[in-house]
């Protein structure tokens, strides 16, 4: 265990543990909604990392293919564990934002954030301007498919809540888009490297690989202290809306995909800053589609069998900021050259949308 105390010690986030036992005691002692709410969503954030490094390290022992296979599947780990838990509660509608949420967090925060800092340091920064464009229409593709549902359904039947004509395209758009994932990854795995099973060379990691067992420990722990903590964060969401007199689509479109994603998103901006931005691009974009092509499909199934009836059916709002923010990286990244005036463009917009949805009467 002496590599990941070496790790605690190096790692900026690793002081966010200490939250852990603030949760506990908070709910012991019967703290207010907002403070606890604010802790689990801290304590969150090391464990989803450390989901991420133990996911890398054991790639390390399975090769690159298998490793990039195995990303492509606890990539986004900590925020599936938060949007089940959100599907016991009920809490459907700040599911499907998270979903929006990570798309576009990925795409304007992530990119913008690591253009910016990266443009700074370095200037004007170049890319692989082919695979930023196979990637853009990748995802384009995707997030028309996902979008599908959500244009059709409302012509079909009755959407809220979903009649059995609507439940049942959801899960059918869900289907096809598993098999589109299985594919994408048999396909990396045949031939090349697709985003989708993206792996982080050695030189982006901040640790050398644990050993098995402890990468193996310590991926059991952080799922179980994320899956504990959602559990009291997502307790605490009814009481924090009514305290801070916001939706419960705020909190799943800006929050959710940030807690979720601290740690992945750290990554892109720091090999950005190593002016890296093939890698720090691929990061956002591989990011995005699993999301769309794999947690967005498995909490459908997930939720049918949790006695929930969550659609694919997002609202109008949801699909211009989908669309919106797909088209704006696919033109940033088109000409395989960024700088931080592109960055803080990004930034701008996802702030802008932000505001927006901070004002929406939800």
């Amino acid at each position: 265990m002496a590599t990941v105390g070496k790790y605690l010690k190096n790692n900026p986030i690793a002081f966010l543990l200490l939250a852990i036992p603030l949760v506990l005691l908070a709910e012991l002692l019967h703290w207010p909604p907002l403070l606890i709410f604010a802790l689990s969503a801290l304590a969150i954030i090391p464990l989803a990392g450390y989901i991420g490094e133990a996911t890398e390290s054991l790639a390390h022992y399975t090769g690159p293919r298998l490793g990039g296979l195995l990303n492509a599947t606890l990539g986004n780990a900590a925020e599936l564990i938060i949007t089940i838990v959100a599907i016991k509660e009920g809490l459907l509608e700040l599911v499907k934002a998270s979903i929006t949420g990570s798309i576009l967090g990925n795409l304007l925060l992530v990119l913008g954030m690591s253009m910016l800092l990266g443009g700074l340091k370095h200037g004007h920064q170049k890319f692989d301007r082919q695979q930023a464009s196979n990637n853009s229409v990748l995802l384009l593709m995707t997030v028309v498919i996902l979008l599908i549902p959500s244009l059709l359904s409302h012509y079909i039947g009755h959407v809220e809540p979903p009649d059995d004509k609507v439940e049942t395209l959801s899960l059918g758009v869900a289907a096809v888009m598993m098999i589109l994932y299985v594919l994408g990854l048999i396909f990396s795995y045949k031939s090349i490297k697709t985003p989708l099973t993206a792996e982080l060379p050695e030189a982006a990691l901040p640790h050398k690989a644990w050993p098995l067992r402890t990468a193996l420990i310590v991926l059991a722990v952080s799922t179980v202290g994320v899956a504990f903590m959602s559990e009291v964060l997502v307790a605490v969401v009814d009481p924090v809306v009514e305290a801070l007199h916001i939706s419960e689509f705020f909190i799943g479109i800006i929050f959710i995909p940030i807690i979720g994603n601290v740690a992945e998103h750290l990554v892109a901006v720091q090999v950005a800053l190593k002016n890296k931005m093939t890698l720090s691009v691929e990061i956002a974009v591989a990011s995005s589609l699993q999301i769309a092509l794999f947690v967005a499909p498995a909490l459908v199934f997930i939720s049918l069998l949790m006695g929930q009836r969550l659609t694919l059916a997002f609202n109008q709002f949801e699909l211009l900021a989908m669309i919106a923010g797909v088209l704006i990286a696919a033109v940033v990244s088109a000409d395989g050259e960024s700088h931080w005036l592109e960055g803080a463009e990004l930034l701008a917009i996802y702030a802008i949308l932000g505001l927006a949805f901070f004002l929406l009467p939800f």
